[in-house]
């Protein structure tokens, strides 16, 4: 996830994840002549560029479990990312899915009938140590069929020096627009090349649009799950960026920037501010910043953006038995917080939270892991989200030219993909 995941991981699983290695197996679990099950088991690789690949990691919990298990194999297969969705399609239209599946969304198999409910195959300990937050944005119709895997949140990020040198106070960041408006024009009569970064480019314009959204009250859908995206409350919020757009408080073209870039940008000290993610942490370590809350319109918002990927067990091979031993041990605070650890990414439990929270080599942590309970979602559960982010991402950025006009667009199109 570390590339899928921050970099919004949103609904289309991307990386540049190299293909680790993987053992061999039938793609369907099966049960022996001595009585001995064996279930597969398909994973995402959260290795980078070679390095770190999951194989290892994943070898290492199922070794553990085989030998408190002896009755249960697990048929282990570790994917990139980018060929993991077209990979798992294959496998599911040919009949052959896994008992268990970890990957980025999980609405296609809920709406499909294909995945056995998370009660089914977690203890009651295990389901209860999940996050609410977490748990709530795994279900669909009321019911959790997605497993939290690993998350993420956003939090505001602030290059302390450029704000001093504007003459403004980094204890005492932007709390509401009117306050980012005021140090935006700050920093830029103080010479910053970038005031307020504002990546609307494809790479995650659904994620940077979302969270300017949700602290304007707004967002992608409403609580019985209709989208709105061109409610006035988000006509509003482009409108406001719109305004600092033109005002030349923010970087040229934002339509045409990604995070990433800006990322790097604000590394090399060109950016006053932005939203920011847990892998930047490394990045900045040497610089004088401040995480903080997103500022809102009126300062009473206090959302936040959180990702997540997640885990799923299919009811076809009928081993939900074998599926809840290996879930129950996969997820115990341990192999969690290892994970969490060894890929720098953030808990989806509470034991977990617990854990990294009282841990002094995870100082840089705290201020996200203290949000992220709170976290709110994509609309996850919504079989089609994935088409209508791919839809966001590509033209929302128009959005900073006619607000209501692009909205409306996308709303409709919203819409049809529903019909």
């Amino acid at each position: 996830m570390k590339r899928r995941l921050l970099a919004l991981s949103a609904v289309t699983v991307a990386g540049t994840l190299a293909l680790s290695g993987c053992s061999k197996g039938s793609a369907s679990g099966s049960t022996s002549a001595d009585g001995v099950t064996t279930i597969k088991f398909v994973a995402a690789d959260y290795g980078s560029n070679g390095q770190n690949p999951s194989q290892a990691y994943w070898q290492g919990v199922i070794s553990a479990f085989e030998q408190q298990n002896p009755k249960i194999k697990v048929d282990l297969q570790v994917i990139n990312w980018n060929d993991l969705d077209t990979q798992v399609k294959t496998m599911v239209q040919n009949g052959n899915q896994p008992d268990i599946l970890q990957t980025g969304g999980y609405a296609d198999f809920a709406k499909n009938g294909q995945l056995y409910p998370a009660r089914d195959v977690l203890s009651d300990s295990t389901a209860a140590d999940f996050l609410p937050a977490m748990a709530h944005a795994g279900e669909q119709g009321g019911t959790q069929y997605g497993i939290p895997f690993v998350s993420s949140a956003r939090m505001f990020l602030i290059n302390n020096a450029l704000f001093k040198k504007a003459g403004l106070d980094p204890a005492n960041p932007p709390k509401t627009w009117a306050d980012l408006t005021t140090a935006a024009t700050a920093l830029k009569n103080a010479g910053v090349e970038i005031p307020l970064g504002v990546p609307l480019g494809k790479e995650e314009a659904q994620g940077e649009s979302f969270i300017w959204m949700l602290e304007n009250h707004g967002g992608y859908q409403d609580a019985k799950g209709k989208y709105t995206i061109n409610s006035q409350a988000n006509i509003d919020t482009f409108t406001q960026l719109k305004s600092w757009a033109d005002a030349g408080l923010t970087e040229q073209s934002p339509a045409s920037v990604n995070r990433t870039d800006l990322a790097k940008d604000f590394a090399s000290g060109k950016v006053g501010m932005l939203n920011g993610i847990p892998t930047q942490l490394n990045d900045v370590k040497t610089m004088d910043v401040t995480w903080t809350a997103m500022p809102s319109k009126d300062g009473t918002g206090k959302a936040t953006l959180g990702v997540a990927d997640w885990v799923m067990a299919f009811k076809k091979g009928g081993h939900k038995d074998q599926i809840k031993a290996f879930l129950d041990f996969a997820y115990s605070k341990d192999n969690t917080v290892k994970f969490d650890k060894q890929y720098s990414l953030m808990p989806v439990t509470q034991s977990a939270l617990t854990e990294l929270q009282a841990d002094p080599d995870e100082k840089g942590l705290q201020p996200f892991l203290q949000v992220l309970p709170g976290a709110t979602f994509y609309p996850l559960s919504d079989p089609t989200w994935p088409a209508v982010s791919a839809q966001i991402k590509t033209q929302i950025g128009s959005a900073l030219g006619d607000p209501k006009k692009s909205l409306d667009a996308l709303q409709q199109a919203a819409q049809q993909a529903g019909e």
